[in-house]
Parts: C-alpha cells; sequence; structure tokens
C-alpha cells in the first residue's frame, strides 16, 4: 500500500513539473494545474480525498484521485475531453473515462476491485480567481468480483487552479 501511495504521489509531483512549461503549452486552457479536495457520492457510500488535475493542452487533461471511505481506499486515474460552453466565461463541459483500483479491508476481511468509471460533466473556473469547481455524473462499473454498475454516482470537485 505505501508504494501505491507513493507512486501516486510521484506521479503528481511529475505533473506538477509540467507547470514550468505552462506559458508554451498552455495554449488557450483556463488553468495548467489543479490541486484539491473531491467529493465521490451515491448509492454504495461516499469517499472525500485529494485530487490532482492537469491539463495537457486546452482540451486533454488527465486527474488523479485518492479517496477514502466506507473502509475503502481507492486510487483511480482518468482522462478527460473538455470545451468551453459559448457564453459562459469559465465554464466548460468535459466527457471521459479511466481505472480504478478499491482497497477494502474490514474484520480480518479484505478484498480488492478493479473498475472503470466514464464520467461527463460541467467545470467552472472562476474568472480571474485561482477557483475552480466541478459536478460530474460518473457512473462505476466494478469489473471483478461478480461485476455491478452502479449508475446513481457523482462526483464534486473544489480545485486551486495555477
Amino acid at each position: 500500500m505505501k508504494k501505491i501511495i507513493l507512486g501516486i504521489a510521484l506521479l503528481g509531483a511529475s505533473l506538477i513539473g509540467f507547470h514550468q512549461n505552462a506559458n508554451a503549452q498552455r495554449r488557450g486552457a483556463s488553468y495548467e494545474n489543479g490541486l484539491g479536495l473531491f467529493i465521490d457520492a451515491g448509492n454504495g457510500g461516499t469517499y472525500v480525498g485529494p485530487h490532482l488535475k492537469h491539463y495537457f493542452n486546452e482540451s486533454d487533461a488527465g486527474q488523479v484521485n485518492l479517496l477514502f471511505g466506507n473502509n475503502t481506499t481507492i486510487i483511480g486515474v482518468e482522462y478527460s475531453y473538455n470545451q468551453p460552453i459559448d457564453g459562459a466565461n469559465g465554464l466548460k463541459w468535459n466527457i471521459g473515462i479511466g481505472p480504478q483500483v478499491e482497497f477494502y479491508s474490514h474484520d480480518h476481511y479484505s478484498q480488492t476491485n478493479f473498475s472503470l468509471r466514464p464520467m461527463a460533466g460541467l467545470e467552472y473556473k472562476v474568472p480571474g480567481a485561482p477557483v475552480a469547481l466541478g459536478f460530474d455524473w460518473r457512473p462505476w462499473w466494478t469489473l471483478t468480483h461478480g461485476s455491478n454498475f452502479e449508475a446513481a454516482r457523482f462526483g464534486i470537485g473544489f480545485k486551486y487552479a495555477f
């Protein structure tokens, strides 16, 4: 587990390292990196933890989540395609997908699940402030231990945008 957390930390540090070329690489993105709090809620429990979003260019972004709750630790990564909404300064729609691994442990029982998380949502970068807010619909499709699909899942993200 320590190796996984270290791996996530190294990935986050390398994504932040891309910030050195922000002005040359930005090409219209409202921000390049966002670091903050993510809440994943809906049927099946609520999970909370840090997340990092990095724009590779004006429309392509990657995100890493490390979430905790209900005796579970979740590590997820995703790709999203982002586009501005005409006439709505700072507002973008996005669609994406990514894998996640859930580690459950309680009373001498543990289980690891692999899931696929599609998502579709909105993100608002407050003009003139380093704040971004996001709301996503993100169904949860567990691929292991009997397979399960949960449509009623949503994500809320609060980020410091830089």
